[in-house]
């Protein structure tokens, strides 16, 4: 395969979403290039934790995962969504294949350091194995990443942005699309059409970027940073049209 992928991030408030679920096998085929997709599915998460009487807890938008949100975590996301998903796009005549980071050790994740709390079984990306993915979008194939993550003890949450920006930086991807529910990054309520590195560092400063997109907005400019040609975030409608926030180095 000499044409680079392109990779999408599906994020979990779209996850579950009857209408961006039928319309995404068509943008997904639509786009000439190989595609990756990796997806969260924090919403459906929270939902279960809840149900079982455990609290969701967040630092900078990152899930915090002790030993029992791990075995819910792995439920939703290798389990429910990753079917979901899968069952999506192949009866859209796209040929995707579910799999975790743990598959193949294709994500392999250390535990997550944080100076003020315990992140648990939370982990961050060690190392993804990415002629492993390569050889499988030679032969035509979709793969559905969940971002489940092994470890050497313990498999480990890694939060799905992250996960994103590493696979892209690892398949040398040739664009980035984090699908979100928003057609870009907001300010004064209108998307922001491109913005650079000290642009963006200077919204999460002064709170413009908050909660769940300042993962997305940091990994945005690591994977710039790891040689990512262009990162965009958008919504569905963005993807099909070509538009959403670009960023650039």
């Amino acid at each position: 395969m000499t044409q680079q992928p392109v990779l999408i991030k599906i994020g979990g408030n779209e996850i579950d979403d009857p209408a961006f679920l039928a319309a995404l096998p068509a943008v997904v085929a639509a786009i000439n290039a190989p595609v990756i997709i990796v997806h969260g599915g924090g919403k459906e998460i929270s939902a279960l934790q809840q149900q079982m009487g455990i609290q969701p807890r967040y630092v900078d938008g990152v899930r915090i995962t002790d030993a029992a949100s791990l075995a819910v975590v792995e439920m939703v996301l290798c389990g429910v969504v990753n079917k979901r998903l899968v069952r999506i796009l192949v009866n859209g005549g796209v040929d995707a294949l579910g799999m975790s980071g743990a598959d193949r050790g294709i994500v392999r994740a250390v535990p997550m350091q944080h100076a003020d709390h315990e992140m648990g079984f939370t982990g961050s990306v060690a190392q993804v194995n990415g002629a492993a993915l390569l050889d499988l979008l030679a032969r035509g194939i979709t793969p559905v990443i969940a971002p489940i993550c092994l470890g050497t003890e313990s498999n480990y949450n890694v939060n799905a942005d992250h996960v994103a920006g590493a696979v892209a930086a690892a398949t040398q991807a040739e664009r980035v699309i984090f699908v979100t529910n928003v057609p870009g990054v907001l300010v004064d309520g209108q998307p922001v059409s491109r913005l650079t590195a000290a642009e963006a560092q200077t919204l999460i400063e002064d709170g413009t970027i908050f909660g769940g997109m300042i993962p997305k907005v940091q990994t945005a400019l690591q994977a710039l940073a790891r040689g990512v040609p262009q990162v965009v975030i958008t919504n569905l409608a963005g993807v099909r049209s070509g538009s959403g926030t670009v960023f650039v180095a």
